[in-house]
């Protein structure tokens, strides 16, 4: 495989090491960076290391958005033949559209003939924010042909979707060397305090780190108040910034309390990390800034010091159950946190072990398996001679097996609950291949899928059912076969599954088929629905819905996705799941888009299964938010905003006066199902999932 990656922060030489890790898996990866560039505000000159296919670049500009770079480098490299083009700049930056610019321009001039490899961008930015034309039109004009976005935030791939991305989202985390930063052999960082005996009492010193920006938006006013506010503790600022002198005066009276390092090198990083007793990230968001990463946390916890972060931005993914986190902006908060933290020994020590376990998800050697996975995954497949001439993939592909007669391979998409699992694939591990995608990133579903001999895939973040299923898709045990989606509160024997694949071969016809079911007190549960549609949603607001009811196991409609076997053919002919349903729907929208090409689903009778239903969540208003914001994207899509509209009147009318003429639950759940159709349901599922309001506010229950 052939990358061409465009990246202006790549001339500091440690950002360019999953590139280094890459080349050695056989992949040809070349760089084009900026020749030199201000980065923590020092200006560091590219030095390519000997053999390293890496280019510096003059530039034009010194902002990372508004800079340009010298075009004529640009057009010989787009010239040749690649497999991907990695643009890691913003979607909104000059530079990115310069890059495009010049790559449609190519095939244009070659009349259509010069082959344009598949672009990914990048981005951190985690506020949605509008910026002026032209950068807003640039960006929607980026978002929109990119392949994939690599992006070091969840909020950061939610923003691009939003704005107009239809390709993938990676969660991809800053990575670091584990040569470089690590626990090494030294002695307890404070003499007088740390994890030994008198750390216990609590009357010895503690010396927390600070390392970055000294600017305010970094929260470095929060961690100097927090430090005068107790004698014990004593603080070191390695870095530099707008607000270094401030600082020293606000400093003064504490005296050697306060210690200034100003800004150190990577190398001597890892030494101030263990030289004290914990890290503060006490960054605060602005209107303008967010913390996109907290690179500094990681670090440290790779060198098994404890953390206190900021409540804010990306930090808690980052630090991940790992350190401890307060309020931003609070220095009483953060004071009692470095306290406790650094005066407890066994909890400093376990977050110690955790801050480890935690890092090494984002080793160089992790961050360069997830973009290999990514660029893998965009790249059209090619004929195995031409794979072989352009490098990186085996001349010889493995046949394709014969679906008709090849297992299906099971897909579970898990999000916590290992137990259930368990208990969804322990009866067909032994005799189908089976794939766990665990959106939850959790030890213990890797151990259940260890255990059972199933393949584990952690795809870096929670993209929702409809990613985790493409995931799985893009990473088949045997690519070719037919696939079983199995929720992980779903269980079906062996012997029902092959039912229900000799029932799929039975006809050319079928794209999908499920078994019927029953729940956890094994009464039937209804399993094949009629597709929604503007004119459904009327018939069900005045009392008409269950008229629609197939009367039957074939004809019209589709079957719902806890248990379904998909065709391999359709998949191929129809593609995956669209990701933007985030939760339900996701079937309901692929069975529609096989329909109009001509496929059909059918339940199988004589093929059972059991579905508990609701299992994998234990808060129904949530679930309920998360049911009505797929109906509102699957009616957008399939019948514009005209028919969403109509659909949610009738939804607001029916609704209503059902809450208002039935009593108890039932009035109070119609009830809050009106409110919901009222406010919109995909914005209050947006900001519930932002945590910029909480369901029970957004939609308070009517005390009965």
């Amino acid at each position: 495989m052939r990358v061409l990656r465009v990246s202006h922060s790549a001339v500091v030489d440690a950002w360019r090491e999953s590139e280094r890790l890459l080349r050695r898996q056989g992949l040809r990866v070349r760089i084009l960076s900026a020749r030199t560039w201000d980065e923590g505000g020092r200006s560091v000159r590219l030095v390519a290391r000997p053999g390293e296919d890496v280019q510096g670049v003059r530039t034009f500009g010194r902002h990372p958005a508004l800079f340009l770079f010298d075009p004529r480098p640009l057009w010989r490299a787009l010239g040749e033949e690649w497999d991907v083009l990695d643009v890691h700049e913003e979607p909104y930056a000059l530079a990115t559209a310069e890059v495009l610019a010049l790559r449609r321009l190519r095939r244009a001039l070659s009349g259509g003939q010069h082959a344009t490899a598949p672009y990914i961008l990048y981005s951190a930015q985690n506020i949605a924010k509008r910026y002026p034309v032209p950068f807003r039109w640039l960006e929607r004009w980026a978002l929109r042909g990119a392949s994939a976005i690599s992006v070091c935030n969840e909020d950061a791939g939610r923003i691009a979707r939003a704005k107009g991305l239809r390709g993938r989202v990676e969660v991809i985390p800053l990575g670091f060397d584990p040569a470089l930063f690590h626990p090494g052999t030294s002695e307890p960082p404070s003499a007088e305090c740390g994890p030994g005996a008198e750390a216990g009492t609590g009357l010895g010193p503690v010396r927390v780190g600070y390392a970055g920006r000294l600017a305010r938006h970094k929260g470095v006013h929060v961690l100097l108040d927090a430090v005068a506010g107790d004698p014990r503790l004593r603080v070191a600022f390695a870095g530099a910034g707008p607000d270094e002198a401030v600082l020293r005066e606000r400093a003064r009276p504490l005296g050697d309390r306060v210690e200034f390092l100003g800004p150190l090198d990577t190398e001597d990083l890892p030494a101030f990390y263990r030289s004290v007793d914990v890290l503060a990230v006490p960054s605060i968001t602005t209107p303008g800034w967010v913390e996109q990463f907290g690179r500094v946390a990681l670090e440290a916890m790779a060198c098994g010091t404890p953390v206190v972060a900021s409540e804010t931005g990306a930090l808690p993914d980052v630090v991940g159950g790992a350190g401890l986190l307060v309020a931003p902006d609070d220095p009483e908060a953060l004071r009692a946190a470095l306290v406790t933290l650094s005066t407890d020994p066994a909890l400093r020590d376990r977050l110690g072990r955790l801050g480890l376990a935690r890092a090494a998800t984002s080793t160089w050697q992790a961050v360069a398996e997830r973009y290999r996975r990514m660029y893998e995954e965009i790249v059209p497949r090619r004929p195995a001679r031409h794979a072989a001439a352009t490098g990186g993939l085996p001349a010889a592909q493995p046949s394709t097996p014969d679906p008709a007669t090849a297992r299906p391979e099971v897909v579970v998409v898990a999000y916590g609950f290992p137990d259930l699992v368990r208990t969804a694939i322990a009866p067909l591990a032994r005799n189908h291949p089976v794939t766990v995608v665990d959106n939850s990133s959790l030890a213990a579903i890797r151990a259940v899928a260890a255990d059972l001999g199933a393949v584990y895939l952690d795809p870096g973040r929670n993209g929702g059912f409809g990613a985790g299923v493409n995931h799985a898709l893009a990473h088949r045990q045997a690519p070719g076969t037919d696939v079983l989606l199995l929720n992980p509160d779903a269980t079906i024997a062996p012997d029902d599954v092959d039912e229900l694949h000799r029932a799929l071969r039975a006809r050319a016809d079928l794209a999908s088929v499920g078994p019927t079911q029953t729940d956890g007190t094994g009464a039937p549960a209804r399993t094949r629905w009629p597709f929604p549609s503007p004119a459904r949603a009327v018939a069900e607001s005045v009392g008409l819905g269950r008229r629609g009811r197939p009367r039957s196991a074939g004809g019209r409609g589709y079957v719902i996705g806890s248990v379904l076997l998909l065709r391999a053919e359709a998949i191929e002919d129809v593609g995956g799941f669209d990701e933007d349903f985030f939760l339900y729907a996701e079937e309901t929208d692929w069975a529609y888009r096989a329909q109009r090409r001509g496929w059909r689903h059918v339940v199988v009778p004589t093929a059972v299964a059991t579905h508990l239903g609701g299992a994998t969540s234990s808060d129904p208003v949530r679930r309920e938010v998360h049911f009505v914001a797929a109906q509102e994207r699957y009616l957008r899509k399939h019948f514009g905003a005209v028919g969403w509209a109509v659909a949610r009147v009738a939804g607001i009318i029916g609704q209503g006066l059902r809450g208002a003429v039935r009593p108890g639950p039932p009035g109070h759940e119609a009830a809050r199902r009106a409110r919901l159709y009222l406010r919109g349901p995909v914005q209050v599922e947006r900001r519930m999932m932002a945590g910029q309001a909480r369901v029970d506010h957004d939609l308070p229950e009517v005390p009965p």
